[in-house]
């Protein structure tokens, strides 16, 4: 069954065995959850209804991940599971990887121990799928801290792109210039969360301090017409989690959510999990909601799925 068909006809099995991507997926809780209770016994069970507050994910947190799985060995089961899930999904690119003071705490300050813990269950689990390994930052973390860490993984071709994330207020964005500008030039595709919680100005701000190829969220951009055309005149793609957008309380509902406006008015759209264990929010749920709610239809969907598996490298990569 095409897609378009399994959309019209609801069959969420169905939507399943068509390609897709999942381009926003934080690996920790991004997992199966049949895995995990397989694996450990534990239920870990998501939310249902909009948070009131970033306090109460973080309550959230504390109860079902907690310092459960906060062992070399636990890490290495969360990698497991984000693969068994993105293959159960039928997710043929994925991008995931570790925040970089991961890297002590869990792999020894060993790059390449990193990188094997990601390739490993990569081949024993999903080798169909493109694995796109990425370098993640926290914005929580002083700039020399992060510097530090980032000396590791400098000059590893294993990965793909660097994401940073976090409160959008904990410090200006233009603290992280040198540190994007070094990853332009080792060949990353560059990426932050923006736009999640902040302005339409934020996203524009940004995306030219940093030099950004894509944005995690940006759904703030619908408020301001200009940034909607900066984004789509400048191909800057909007990597879009709407369960997340709603249970944290920034869309009023699926059917009114952005990405509509967005997809709409040219800019370029993915439609991704964030954090599957937190939201129930794997990526053909995901397609399946917005088409059940009317946001977007089937032919729209099937063209935002289509164009999350273009391949898209930097020119720079692609020179190496």
């Amino acid at each position: 069954m095409d897609f378009q068909t399994a959309l019209k006809q609801e069959k969420l099995d169905d939507i399943r065995k068509c390609p897709k991507a999942d381009l926003h997926n934080h690996f920790v809780l991004g997992g199966s959850r049949r895995f995990l209770k397989e694996q450990t016994g534990k239920d870990i069970q998501p939310i249902t209804e909009p948070l009131n507050s970033m306090d109460e994910m973080h309550a959230w947190n504390a109860q079902n991940i907690g310092e459960y799985f906060n062992s070399p060995e636990g890490r290495r089961m969360l990698i497991r599971a984000t693969f068994v899930q993105a293959k159960e999904d039928g997710v043929s690119v994925l991008e995931i990887g570790e925040d970089v003071w991961g890297l002590g705490e869990f792999f020894h300050e060993n790059i390449d121990e990193l990188v094997e813990a990601f390739e490993l269950s990569h081949k024993e689990i999903a080798p169909e799928i493109e694995l796109r390994l990425q370098i993640g930052l926290s914005r929580h973390c002083d700039v020399a801290y992060l510097e530090d860490c980032l000396s590791h993984f400098w000059g590893c071709k294993a990965f793909y792109s660097i994401d940073l994330y976090g409160d959008e207020l904990a410090q200006p964005i233009e603290n992280f210039k040198p540190i994007y500008r070094r990853a332009k030039a080792e060949g990353l595709r560059l990426k932050a969360h923006v736009g999640e919680w902040g302005t339409a100005e934020d996203v524009r701000r940004a995306v030219e301090c940093l030099e950004l190829d894509e944005i995690q969220h940006g759904i703030a951009a619908v408020e301001d017409s200009s940034v909607i055309r900066f984004l789509a005149d400048n191909h800057i793609r909007l990597n879009i989690t709407p369960t997340s957008n709603y249970l944290l309380g920034r869309v009023k509902d699926f059917k009114t959510h952005p990405i509509a406006e967005l997809y709409r008015s040219g800019v370029d759209v993915t439609i991704n999990s964030d954090d599957v264990l937190i939201f129930d929010s794997d990526v053909s749920k995901e397609y399946l909601r917005l088409y059940q709610s009317g946001c977007l239809n089937a032919e729209e969907l099937d063209n935002i799925r289509k164009n999350g598996l273009k391949k898209v490298i930097n020119q720079l990569r692609g020179s190496l």
